[in-house]
């Protein structure tokens, strides 16, 4: 049987997706972000499903597992009552059990809720992606954290979040690799009040969450990207990632797959997993991404 080149498949599938994409229910089809009776992030909380023509598909599913990344696509997502927190209902979407060494999920607070703490030596992040939450800090300073608000919560830092309505947030937590003479301090803020880095060689638009000084072991960028616009470098490298699609559709490339992916959709990245990302539609694409730095692989 006469085979195809990789570019010939390449060019197919690249078609098909800007096909897809232009259609008005197509795969990845996304209403524009700029309706006015919209919230920010609306759509990673109220996702598409599945295509309406797969909708009535017992079984469908886009989320992939494999040795070195995972999609886990919101048709997918279990949530079940988040340990030590009070009327909060929780997806886990990366764990160890992957082969991650952090774990993040979604929590879903509802009237009257209270957060737990992280387990001894663990570090928090949390980034509000709907309603509004209270956080109480270890000084006893609370703070209001809207949507595209953040917090971060140094390991052994006593704190809650409390909401009086539903809120959405996706939390990150890892166990923090401590540096002598280096203490992480906390952090409140929001993705407005972070000025826009050079990107050489890139197009896109970043923006990092959180210092790049030493005593933080990892960040969280912001990345934004223009319709048709594309990662240059095909990246392969050391640290892992966990990404939520914020706005926006495109096309990821993870090892030799290709997968279309809208908001809504969390992406595991391995280490030395191959990674690539397009943005298709008619709207901007922004996903948040976490990142381990600072720390030897050893």
């Amino acid at each position: 049987m006469q085979s195809f080149s990789s570019f010939s498949i390449y060019a197919l599938l690249i078609l098909s997706l800007l096909k897809i994409s232009s259609s008005q229910e197509g795969f990845c089809s996304a209403p524009s972000i700029l309706s006015t009776d919209r919230p920010l992030y609306w759509k990673v909380t109220n996702p598409t499903l599945s295509p309406s023509h797969l909708q009535d598909l017992p079984g469908f599913t886009r989320s992939v597992y494999s040795r070195d990344h995972a999609l886990i696509t919101p048709e997918s997502h279990v949530f079940s009552p988040l340990p030590d927190w009070v009327n909060t209902m929780g997806a886990y979407l990366i764990t160890p059990a992957m082969g991650s060494h952090f774990i993040m999920y979604l929590a879903k607070m509802q009237e009257n809720s209270n957060s737990g703490l992280p387990p001894i030596d663990v570090e928090r992040f949390v980034f509000v992606l709907q309603g509004t939450v209270t956080l109480i800090d270890v000084s006893d300073i609370s703070h209001k954290l809207e949507v595209d608000s953040y917090a971060y919560l140094p390991s052994n830092s006593k704190h809650s979040l409390k909401s009086d309505a539903s809120a959405t947030l996706v939390v990150f937590e890892k166990r923090y690799a401590y540096l002598e003479n280096h203490i992480a301090e906390h952090i409140v803020c929001s993705t407005d009040k972070q000025p826009l880095l050079e990107t050489p060689g890139e197009v896109f638009e970043l923006r990092k969450l959180l210092p790049t000084s030493l005593p933080y072991d990892f960040n969280i960028h912001i990345m934004d990207f223009k319709p048709g616009e594309f990662l240059n470098v095909k990246e392969v490298h050391y640290n892992q990632h966990g990404l939520l699609l914020l706005e926006g559709q495109g096309i990821y490339r993870l090892g030799d797959s290709w997968y279309p992916v809208q908001a809504g959709d969390t992406i595991w990245m391995a280490p030395f997993v191959p990674q690539w990302y397009a943005a298709l539609g008619k709207t901007r694409s922004r996903y948040l991404l976490y990142k381990d730095v600072n720390r030897n692989p050893l």
